[in-house]
């Protein structure tokens, strides 16, 4: 049903509104850029109603506020026909629902019935592509949404035609890249602030109270109140995959980095994890330039799932954390910049914030 013109427009101004009072309650100066994708925003909301509302892709360098852009939008919609997710969990969620639905004549359509039932509006946040068998399922992902009227706001750093970079793969995505272009505005979200940058940007997040160590020896350690691995490892089922933990107390765990990234690990393992634990500690971080690609992309997807999933995190390298994450993996950006949030523990006198008791 067409939404009347006097509606539409005071949800538009609405969310405009709602956008300058949570800027002003953080301390953002909003930048042109981001006015006018707030502006683009607030239009699209009004044609919710009339089904001509058209999807909306954010791309930009990171901390430039696209993820508080896609927050706002979420929060300042009534509409109760919406979701929000993280492009990871819900690509990992689709993998497994094709495989659930696989006999079935359109395992795709039967898929999102399940996971969006009559979703109106579907955000996602951190918009990547690095394997082409997940581009030609996106294509489809796509092409489905749009059929059903969804309006699709994604965030990303990259333009369209940044994604899925690898050279022998990137002319079979060009569907994707011109479904994206003609079906969606493309807006660039610029601006001079890094708002991860902002004390107020990591004063409610379990994330950013977590901290850096190195060269993690054991007078840090104690600062922390962190304990000394285990010599005998804990086996963990993780779906059909057994990863060895070498703490395992409560909602707390820790591993080794060659353990979670130099193993054949996937999103979903640490999807998975992220639920069942709340407290991690991951040793040993290397100088990435030195791992594989492969390596490299896990622990950017393992990172990523943390800060999604807003998890106390403790990481212990040897080198200072700068030094440690030069490598040639196209996200790392991202990963330097949520790491940067850590707090850098470089001598024994930091204070302790969190108190790990082993599980006997």
């Amino acid at each position: 049903m067409r939404q009347p013109a006097p509606l539409a427009n005071g949800l538009a101004a609405s969310i405009r509104h709602d956008f300058r009072t949570r800027a002003e309650a953080c301390g953002y100066t909003l930048s042109a850029g981001q006015l006018q994708v707030i502006e683009h925003m607030a239009r699209q909301a009004a044609q919710l109603d009339t089904g001509q509302a058209r999807s909306l892709y954010l791309h930009g360098a990171v901390g430039r506020g696209k993820s508080w852009l896609l927050d706002g939008f979420f929060q300042a919609l009534p509409q109760a026909r919406k979701r929000r997710l993280h492009f990871h969990n819900f690509f990992a969620r689709l993998h497994q629902g094709m495989f659930d639905h696989r006999h079935q004549d359109d395992a795709l359509a039967h898929t999102l019935d399940a996971l969006l039932e009559d979703c109106q509006v579907l955000c996602f946040d951190e918009f990547h592509v690095h394997d082409i068998g997940d581009a030609m399922l996106i294509t489809r992902l796509f092409q489905a949404l749009f059929e059903r009227q969804v309006l699709l706001l994604l965030t990303s750093n990259y333009p369209p035609e940044g994604l899925l970079p690898n050279p022998l793969y990137h002319q079979r995505f060009a569907p994707v890249i011109g479904l994206i272009n003609s079906r969606m505005l493309v807006l660039e979200v610029t601006g001079e602030q890094d708002f991860r940058s902002l004390p107020s940007a990591a004063s409610q997040q379990r994330f950013s109270q977590g901290h850096y160590l190195w060269p993690g020896n054991r007078e840090q350690r104690l600062a922390l109140h962190l304990p000394e691995p285990s010599a005998t490892p804990i086996t963990l089922e993780v779906g059909k995959r057994q990863l060895r933990a070498w703490l395992h107390a409560q909602r707390t765990v820790g591993f080794d980095f060659v353990e979670l990234c130099e193993q054949p690990t996937a999103v979903i393992d640490y999807l998975e994890l992220a639920r069942r634990f709340d407290y991690w500690i991951i040793e040993h971080l290397p100088t990435l330039e030195d791992c594989s690609i492969a390596a490299q992309q896990r622990f950017i997807n393992l990172i990523d799932v943390l800060y999604d999933q807003d998890k106390h995190l403790v990481l212990i390298g040897s080198r200072p954390l700068a030094d440690s994450l030069n490598g040639s993996a196209s996200d790392l950006a991202r990963t330097r910049s949520r790491l940067g949030q850590l707090r850098q523990v470089i001598s024994a006198d930091a204070g302790a914030t969190h108190h790990w008791e082993r599980e006997s």
